[in-house]
């Protein structure tokens, strides 16, 4: 295991996408949003991508320095296509928009379609939130079947996430961030990465039988929704609303390129509530459920991104802990576009 700070892993980022051929801008952009998902926990969406990353920009998949474009724009409605540029910048492009539009009408709807890696799903929610805005976020990938459908024992689905943000009073925000699979995939190439096992009821096997290895789920295994019948019925309608609604594409075979779709809906509350009683609903109500008396002593209620913000804390005071094989791969993905060992170590020392 090592622990860099995470500004040397977001220049170390940034030199490789810069490498991969990403414009400065583009580049500090992927590699910020990637370290920051490292820093609140979701390693799965972290820098482990950013081999991955260069891997689907030399198979075309990725485009570097390709800005979106808007193809049908209204007060309320966007449709935005990335043109499978970096998803990091097309996010922050998509999400702003619908920002800006919903300030304006206090409600706003944005279809992101044929976009790259959009990382962690949380992060616009997140910058809703900043801008005192409720968010729901519905991602699929078109080109990337992971998941079983309840009931199922091959791969139908994506992982389906979906986010919703809703801001406090005070500054905070509850942040939901969830897979309508088990867990996300990035949580399996973690595993594999530090040779674990994974809990029963994650994963199955190429045959559909239940599996505890993460590499029986890359030999042709599937993902497994939560909630049994529930989470498949939520799996299906995200992908619904993430890839038809958006004018994209939902779970398909025959889509041969990985590429995200997301819905997003804004709501801005200031527009019709001027005295901030939205805000001091929420804020009442969240403080009211998480003064139930614990069931374990010591272990509080916590509500909807509690935990990401005390790893923020805890990973900006004592660095982004890597396993092995994440930092190789890094190592790797550096020499691959001619940045060598020895630079690395300067950028990182």
């Amino acid at each position: 295991m090592r622990t860099l700070p995470a500004p040397k892993l977001v220049e170390l980022v940034a030199a490789i996408m810069k490498g991969g051929g990403s414009h400065p801008a583009e580049a500090k952009t992927i590699a910020r949003r990637l370290v920051d998902s490292n820093l609140v926990g979701h390693d799965s969406h972290g820098v482990l991508r950013v081999a991955k990353y260069l891997e689907w920009v030399r198979a075309g998949w990725l485009k570097p320095n390709t800005a979106p474009t808007t193809v049908f724009d209204s007060d309320t409605i966007a449709i935005v296509d990335g043109n499978r540029g970096f998803g990091q910048v097309t996010g922050e492009y998509a999400t702003s928009l619908g920002i800006e539009k919903a300030a304006n009408k206090g409600i706003a709807m944005i279809g992101l379609r044929n976009c790259g890696h959009l990382g962690r799903l949380g992060d616009w929610a997140d910058m809703a939130a900043a801008a005192g805005q409720v968010s729901l976020h519905f991602l699929n990938t078109s080109g990337a079947q992971r998941v079983a459908p309840f009931g199922g024992s091959d791969r139908r689905l994506s992982t389906n996430p979906m986010a919703i943000g809703m801001p406090l009073a005070g500054g905070e925000s509850v942040i939901l961030d969830i897979t309508t699979s088990t867990v996300a995939e990035g949580k399996l190439m973690v595993a594999l990465n530090k040779g674990e096992q994974v809990p029963a009821g994650w994963i199955v096997d190429r045959d559909g039988r239940p599996t505890t290895d993460p590499k029986d789920f890359y030999d042709g295994g599937a993902l497994l929704t939560i909630g049994a019948h529930k989470g498949s019925g939520l799996s299906m309608l995200t992908d619904l609303l993430a890839g038809a609604v958006t004018t994209g594409r939902s779970s398909d075979p025959e889509d041969t390129v990985l590429r995200n779709n997301m819905l997003s809906i804004f709501i801005a509350p200031a527009v019709y509530d001027r005295t901030g009683g939205v805000l001091a609903e929420a804020t009442r109500f969240v403080e009211y459920v998480k003064a139930s008396p614990p069931s374990t002593p010591g272990e509080p209620v916590l509500a909807p991104g509690e935990v990401e913000r005390r790893n923020r804390a805890a990973r900006q005071a004592g660095g982004v802990p890597l396993d092995d094989k994440t930092w190789a791969d890094l190592v790797a993905a550096a020499a691959s576009v001619g940045i060598e060992a020895s630079k690395v170590d300067a950028i990182v020392a």
